[in-house]
Parts: structure tokens; sequence; C-alpha cells
């Protein structure tokens, strides 16, 4: 197999990767579910979930039973520098979440709205006590007022829902927003007044519809669904086609960890304090919807007594470098593919760069630059070995023309060439070999970093993480590659000839789909490569190797 055989075997092998692992990734259920008929409200949800296994042992009854509808309530909205709520006070849910400082996927005018509650998509967090007489997601609560703001110099702000009190036991559900932050405590304060004691649990979940999110690509798909994180087994996604099937394969009971729904850019988690006992739970609702959550025991509650119980909640975007600090490997829900432990220092790398030059595409140039340099060694000799082998093009002409069709022959014949010439016929094909590896790792870098999300380069290139509108850069670097044929040496065999002519072509189209701060680092990268082969070309001439000059 000569040189540009392999070239192409590697590009083959490139191109069958990205559409196996997009597949792979976008293996879910069909999104788009009817809902069976009913009277009731399109958002359907199940009773509170029951507790088992671990838990169960301790369980003194069942959940309370009620209807299936999401009930309607008073709003309550909520202010802070970070976020905009709607709170509901029936279950006190929280129904509706714009991120201020992120712009909607469609329409750049308004803020990202991350849970909603709309005839087409629901996804909101709830909570609730299971016990008897406790409040659950259906209770209808109280609060004080229906409109909150974070004041000027406050670090928080917090509401205060008071559910009907029953049998003597005073029960206050609480969020706590924070200045400058994606994290809710959700709480729930206890009040036995009774005669005796009380042992309840708390479920905390999150309700979703199995949509993909807006602006989601079949030819980008990214992963939409729930996560489960333990200590012990890791971080698994839980796909909504295994709950479907009812075959979720992640831990239930656990003494720490965190459940989360997760989508592109974005995702929410509860995150329960770890070193408690906890059990995970998914199912599939009416109407398409899934729930996700978490079951945590209060524990034994004596008359005359009171326990406040507090789970965190974030609900934001996947920033890197600040989900790490929040909860153990939080940070995982980052997709940056299988080729995490590159991909990762290479967002480093970026972003120390974007902090220094201030914009993401000069920050994608950079780390170009730098991949080539660390590289250097490796391609020098590399472009010398396709140097030579340009050279040594017309021998092996002469070669196929005086051996025909006798192949065996013909590799015998180009064997001994290569080693009276001391060339290396693989070595060109090394800088490619190391070189994809990279190049996926920075794919799932910039499909995966809410950091590049609407982040402008500059002229057209308004969104690094969305396909060029122009094709300019596609187009561009289609050039390049044809200019890099141009400098290495041309194949025999008239078939490889054409396909190398045609494979620019090829890739220009393929690249249309790709993020445009992919094409950036793929057209600084050929641009880099032109320079040096065209070095190492003037090199050789000055050796007295001058390749002949095409026809």
């Amino acid at each position: 197999m000569d040189s540009q055989r392999l070239i192409l075997f590697f590009v083959f092998s490139f191109s069958v990767f990205l559409l196996v692992d997009a597949w792979q990734r976008d293996q879910q259920p069909v999104t788009a579910r009817t809902a069976p008929a009913s009277s009731a409200t399109p958002a359907q949800q199940a009773a509170p979930p029951t507790p088992s296994g671990k838990l169960a042992e301790t369980r003194p009854v069942a959940p309370p039973e009620g209807t299936t509808a999401l009930a309607k309530g008073e709003t309550l909205k909520v202010e802070t520098d970070y976020l905009r709520a709607e709170i509901s006070a029936a279950g006190g849910d929280l129904r509706r979440l714009e991120l201020k400082l992120h712009r909607d996927t469609e329409d750049k005018n308004k803020a990202f709205v991350l849970f909603d509650n709309r005839p087409d998509h629901v996804y909101i967090a709830q909570t609730g006590l299971i016990g008897p007489g406790m409040p659950n997601h259906r209770t209808e609560f109280k609060a004080a007022s229906s409109d909150y703001k974070l004041a000027a110099g406050a670090e928080n702000l917090e509401v205060r829902l008071e559910a009907p009190e029953t049998n003597g036991i005073k029960i206050a559900k609480s969020y706590r927003f924070h200045r400058s932050s994606y994290v809710i405590d959700v709480s729930y304060e206890i009040t036995n007044q009774g005669q005796t004691e009380i042992q309840p649990f708390a479920y905390f979940q999150l309700l979703r519809d199995g949509k993909s999110p807006a602006g989601d690509s079949a030819m980008l798909p990214t992963y939409t669904g729930a996560a489960v994180y333990t200590e012990k087994e890791k971080f698994q996604k839980v796909a909504f086609g295994d709950i479907d099937k009812n075959k979720a394969p992640y831990p239930k009971n656990s003494g720490d960890g965190w459940i989360a729904m997760l989508q592109h850019y974005f995702f929410s988690a509860w995150l329960p304090k770890s070193g408690a006992p906890r059990e995970f739970y998914t199912r599939r609702l009416e109407g398409g919807l899934y729930s996700a959550g978490v079951i945590v025991p209060v524990g034994v509650i004596e008359a005359g007594r009171s326990v406040t119980l507090t789970v965190p909640l974030y609900a934001g975007p996947e920033e890197h470098e600040k989900l790490s600090k929040i909860a153990p490997g939080l940070d995982l829900t980052i997709d940056f593919g299988w080729l995490t432990i590159i991909a990762v220092p290479l967002f480093s790398v970026l972003s120390w760069f974007h902090q220094w030059v201030g914009n993401w595409g000069v920050a994608i140039i950079l780390l170009t630059v730098l991949i080539k340099l660390l590289f250097y060694p490796l391609s020098q000799a590399s472009y010398r070995s396709m140097g030579k082998m340009r050279v040594l093009a017309p021998k092996l002409q002469k070669l196929k023309d005086q051996y025909g069709n006798d192949r065996q022959r013909l590799q015998q014949a180009m064997m001994e060439l290569y080693k009276t010439e001391k060339i290396n016929p693989l070595g060109g094909c090394l800088p490619i070999v190391v070189q994809i590896p990279v190049f996926i790792a920075l794919y799932w870098t910039i499909l995966a970093s809410v950091e590049l999300r609407h982040a402008p380069f500059y002229g057209w290139i308004q969104d690094l993480s969305a396909p060029d509108p122009w094709f300019v850069l596609p187009v561009v670097m289609g050039i390049t590659m044809i200019i890099q044929t141009k400098l290495n040496p041309e194949p025999p065999d008239p078939v490889q000839a054409k396909v190398m002519k045609i494979m620019p072509v090829a890739f220009s189209v393929f690249f249309f789909f790709f993020p445009a701060g992919l094409v950036l680092y793929w057209l600084v990268n050929n641009v880099l490569s032109i320079i040096q082969q065209w070095h190492i070309n003037r090199m050789l001439e000055r050796a007295n190797l001058r390749p002949p000059r095409k026809a």
C-alpha cells in the first residue's frame, strides 16, 4: 500500500468514524410523541414516587394517590442577576427558568429558556414529601408575595411557600436563589406539633418531554436525556429509550451522587448532600413525558421537633471550570466524547488563549499553531518523505509500465526502490494519523462547549459553534486542499489521481455542516502545512532534488 492509498484509507476511516459516532449518540426513541386523548392538560404527571430497595425498609406508609393532571395555581415571579423564574403555588413547582446571560437558540434577542411549561414543550422541576398528610407536587401552597427580586447588594433571595397544616404538622417549602449563581437551594422545613413522631421522605424530580432542544441538527446530533452519577459507578447516561423499556442500568441506591436531565449546552441536576442515603428513579409518564429524580429520607421527627432538609438544584449552562467545584463529577455532563482525555486539555489551553486575546476564533488559530509546533519534528520528517516521494514519481511510473498487471513483482520492485533511495513510503501519512485524534477531540470540544455558543469571530462568522452561513470557510479550506495535492506526489494510478482531485471538493461539502470553529482549525492547519511542505520542497530543490514540473 503506497502513501496515497493510505491517505485515502485514513480519510475514509475518519469519515466513517464521524458517521458511526453520531449514529450511536443519536440512538434515542422518536421524540415526536402524541399524548393520548384526554380532557386533562397536555402536561401529565404521575403520583409521587414510592421509595423501594433499602429506603423502603424504613418507609412507614405508601405515598398518597391523586389525579394526574398538572394543577394550575398562582404564579410567583422571581428575578436575580442571572435568572428569571416562575414558581407555581400548585405544588411549588419551578415551571419556567430564563437564563439572562444566554441567548435563545433561534431568536438572539430573547433570553434562553431552560425550564418551560408550554403545550408543545414541558420541562420543569418538582418536589414533594412522602408520608401521611404530607404535601407533594399537587398541593396548593401559599406565599407572602407574587413578585420577588434580588435587591441591590443582597447575596440571596428567598421565596417561602407554606402548605396547609395537617394533623399538627407545619411544612414550609423554600427556594433560595444566589447572586451570580445557577444553584438554587430547595428546602423543606418540617415542624411536628402533633402527638407522635413522623418519618417522611422527600423526592426531587425533573419532568420533561422527550423532544430534542430547538436547533439540534441531525448532522451534529447531541444527547438529550437523563444521567446519574455516583462515586462507585461514575457517570451513566439514562436514555429515554432505556426508560421506555424499563431497563435503565443505573444504580438505584447510593450514599452519594446526583441525577440530571441533559441537553445540548445546558442541564439541570438535583445534588443531595454526600454521605446521606438516596434512591434514584426514572419513569415514563403519560403524554410522552419522563421524570428523573431522587428520594431522600428526612429522618425521624419527634413530637415538638423541627427538621430542615435542603437539596440544591443546578439549572444552567455546562461551564467546565465551574461545574467541578459545585459537585463531584458534575463536569462530566459536558460530552467531550470518548477522547475526553485529549479534549479536556485542549479546552483548557483554548480557554487560556481566549483569556489572553478575548476572541474564541483567534484562540482557535493560536491553538492550531501550538499543535502544529508540538508536532513539528514529526511532520518535518514526514513532509520530507513526501517530497522525496514526489521526486520518485517518474521512476514509479516506469516500474508500473514495466510490470503492467503483475502486482506482486511491481510491489517488490517498488520496495527495492524505496530501500535504495532510503524512503519510507508510509512516512507521509504519519501527520494525518496523528491529527485524527486531535481533530476528533477538538470537534467535540467545539461542539460541546457552551462558551463557544454564539461566540463571534469576525465579519459574517457570528457563531463559531454553528456552520458558516455563507460557506466561505469550507470553500477556502477546499482550495487549500487543492494546493496541498499539487505539492504532494501524484499517484501513478489514474483512479487514485482522480480521487485525490475530487477529495477537496467532497471535503468542502462535508465541512459545510461542521461548526465554523472546527473548519477554521482545519483551514489554518492546512495553510501551515502548505507553508511547511513548500519550504521542504524548496530545501530539496537546493539539494539538487528538484522534482519535475507537471505538464
